[in-house]
């Protein structure tokens, strides 16, 4: 395979802190991990802002040393894979990951991908038992991932769809001004699962809300959200629920403006990625999201960790901080250690007993289905500086307030997953 179309580059996070590792390194050799994302296209963004969180994780777990195996210590390594979103390229990142001695599978910016992958992990783990991997999944969050489609090899790091939509409806029930809502979300097997959940919870949680919209867009294709606003003016809805992340939100939301709709967003990605900025003030007080954790979450551990990640990437154009992404591998490391070993099947048998904490939040992997459960917040946006509202995202002189915090029972949600063990 050509070397360009892996576009392969070796972490940043592994080479700084190599030379405390040199002695050992002949016998003892890094830990790969691959990341698999798109980091060229439509959300390239989004791939970037992962990597970051990535390589500042990785940093954290080398720094003390790297992680305890049977062995002797070990470094992680990060190497990068550009899936250009496609399933195809995804596919052929895995298999060249692989051969490059690559075992801990890193991916989530599409729950296509990410089903592509499990499928195909299956197949190659099935076939080849002496380089089994595991897959660790940040953010596709299609929830059949951990129900029918859950696999042994697979493990979810951040709360699914309907995990989020209960906690954005547990605001939204109380919201006595909205009436009628729009519905719009990506059209695949991720912006469905919305889709087909805010209607399910609207019915049981606000059967007095009318749904006076629905649509699903081509993922990362449309440049002209103007049409689509115009609808939802049209429309009369009181609020807009959409899973649209990357550019399909903030073309979204700047067509919203550009046409006068003045209703709220309760969203799942609204809270960075330009989104506030492309709102500006038409989205104060109005743009909700939910979220892991937030960098105003009223907690002096919390303001400490955001802090941190300002001073390791002070550009504000780098702001966007994943709490999940720095538990999954503290998860990590801690599993390795537990296992002693990369073998896939006594790591993924170690993952399945995580239990984290970090910077005051925490977080536990789930056996039944490999589902992580974690806490959830919700926050609306508001100016910097006004209560509640310390810090801005991206620069861009809005935040989110957090109005509502959720522990992990109030979120967790039953599964169907049948999981089968290896032998």
């Amino acid at each position: 395979m050509k070397k360009t179309r892996r576009a392969i580059l070796k972490s940043l996070a592994t080479v700084a802190f190599l030379p405390a590792f040199a002695s050992a390194q002949a016998a003892v050799p890094s830990i790969k991990l691959a990341l698999i994302e798109g980091l060229s296209g439509g959300n390239a963004n989004g791939g970037e802002a992962v990597y970051r969180n990535l390589v500042w994780a990785v940093e954290r777990v080398n720094q003390r040393g790297g992680v305890r195996t049977r062995e002797g210590r070990r470094p992680l390594e990060l190497d990068r894979y550009d899936s250009k979103g496609q399933i195809e390229e995804a596919i052929a990142a895995l298999h060249s990951a692989i051969d490059g001695g690559a075992r801990i599978i890193l991916q989530g910016n599409s729950s296509a991908v990410a089903a592509a992958l499990i499928e195909a992990i299956e197949r190659h783990n099935e076939r080849e038992p002496d380089r089994r991997v595991v897959f660790l999944n940040y953010a596709a969050v299609d929830p059949s991932l951990t129900n029918e489609k859950c696999s042994f090899w697979h493990f979810r790091f951040d709360a699914h769809a309907d995990m989020r939509m209960a906690a954005l409806m547990s605001v939204l029930k109380e919201d006595a001004a909205v009436k009628s809502v729009y519905l719009i979300n990506p059209d695949y097997s991720f912006g469905q699962s919305v889709q087909r959940e805010a209607k399910r919870q609207l019915a049981l949680r606000r059967p007095d809300i009318r749904i006076v919209g629905e649509e699903l867009d081509p993922l990362l294709r449309i440049k002209d959200f103007a049409p689509y606003a115009a609808k939802i003016k049209a429309s009369g809805a009181d609020a807009v629920i959409t899973g649209n992340f990357s550019n399909d939100l903030t073309l979204l939301v700047k067509a919203a403006r550009e046409v006068g709709y003045d209703g709220r967003f309760y969203t799942f990605y609204g809270n960075a990625l330009g989104a506030p900025a492309a709102m500006g003030d038409a989205g104060v007080g109005k743009v909700l999201a939910v979220a892991e954790w937030l960098p105003n979450v009223p907690a002096q551990q919390s303001a400490d960790f955001y802090r941190a990640f300002r001073r390791r990437y002070p550009n504000p154009a780098d702001d966007y901080v994943h709490m999940r992404l720095q538990l999954m591998i503290e998860a990590l490391a801690q599993s390795i250690e537990r296992a002693g070993t990369v073998d896939a099947v006594p790591l993924a048998t170690a993952l399945e007993q995580a239990s984290v904490s970090f910077s005051g939040w925490i977080g536990r992997m789930r056996a039944s289905d490999h589902q992580f459960q974690q806490p959830l917040v919700v926050g609306l946006m508001e100016r910097q500086g006004t209560p509640g509202v310390p810090f801005d995202v991206e620069g861009s002189g809005y935040g989110f307030r957090v109005i509502r915090q959720f522990p992990p029972p109030k979120v967790e949600m039953p599964t169907t997953c049948k999981m089968v063990r290896p032998a």
